[in-house]
């Protein structure tokens, strides 16, 4: 077979390669086009201070799958968003989760639960905050806050869902964060979970799972909302933050678990136990598609014929 001189003719299969961003930092792409998983970080779980508070969930960070990406032939800055922070027993609205950013793919962070002072309404954001519990037996505060939106800014499939809305008069569980699957949970009565209208009480929406990783793992789960007596709410599947308790023994709500972008526990004013959790920190995991190189010096007639197998690099 005519060639020219040189070394032995190899094409190399080289194996599909997966990078996981922790942190940020910067991507040197080796093929053409990558997919990634591109996940916010979850916002923080708020306290609501009128009289008996207790806080919304935190919603977790936008949630992203992207195939195809164009690589642009050079380094790539990625952005991994931080978990905003949960509010104290002073009371306040949870902190958005900050955004996490792969070449022109944007996840945006989750939004802070409901709190006061401030508005009650969870923050919009990849999924957003849980809504506000005023106050069930002081009806000049039981204002007809709605759900907050979650998918914001809206992209397509959604990067997320809202926050959970809660129940006007006779409530005393506020909204849970909205998490990648599903919303968040309306927030009801705790001693009376099928109270009317009410589909759970607070807990914190789905997340949603992906197999970037090399394993099936479920992030972004939304941050389960504080209650006034039991059951503890509960975060969404994903790492969500369990909501805190106003009961005699008390509970700080949870953090959303790190590198899951998932939504922190809403909390309550209850002295010495009053903290919400704050949102978990979120991820970027990119799949490079297996490639070809081809070693030493080809005439172009063996060029042409390796193509034609499709045997040669693209």
């Amino acid at each position: 077979m005519p060639r020219l001189i040189g070394s032995a003719q190899t094409v190399t299969t080289n194996a599909a390669q997966v990078t996981t961003f922790n942190s940020s930092g910067t991507f040197a792409p080796v093929t053409s086009t990558f997919d990634a998983l591109v996940i916010a970080g979850g916002g923080g779980g708020a306290v609501e201070n009128v009289s008996v508070g207790v806080g919304g969930g935190g919603g977790a960070g936008g949630f992203r799958e992207v195939t195809g990406i164009s690589s642009p032939g050079s380094p790539t800055p990625i952005t991994v968003g931080a978990g905003g922070a949960g509010a104290g027993p002073s009371g306040a609205p949870g902190t958005n989760g900050a955004d996490s950013v792969v070449g022109s793919v944007t996840s945006t962070g989750g939004g802070g639960g409901g709190g006061a002072p401030g508005p009650r309404a969870g923050n919009t954001g990849g999924s957003g905050g849980g809504t506000a519990l005023a106050n069930q037996w002081l009806p000049e505060y039981n204002d007809s806050s709605t759900p907050t939106n979650g998918n914001t800014p809206p992209t397509s499939p959604a990067q997320g869902n809202p926050g959970g809305n809660r129940m006007n008069g006779g409530s005393n569980v506020s909204g849970g964060g909205g998490g990648a699957g599903s919303a968040g949970q309306i927030g009801g009565t705790a001693t009376s979970p099928s109270a009317p209208g009410a589909s759970g009480v607070g807990n914190g929406g789905n997340g949603a799972p992906s197999t970037y990783s090399g394993s099936d793992v479920t992030y972004a789960g939304g941050g389960g909302a504080a209650a006034q007596g039991i059951p503890q709410p509960q975060g969404g599947p994903g790492g969500g933050g369990n909501g805190g308790l106003y009961t005699p023994s008390g509970a700080n709500g949870t953090a959303g678990a790190t590198n899951k972008g998932s939504g922190g526990g809403g909390g309550t004013n209850q002295p010495g136990t009053g903290a919400s959790g704050a949102g978990g920190s979120g991820v970027v995991i990119i799949k490079e598609p297996a490639f070809k190189t081809a070693s030493s010096m080809w005439d172009l007639r063996q060029v042409f014929r390796q193509v034609k197998a499709d045997d040669w690099p693209s």
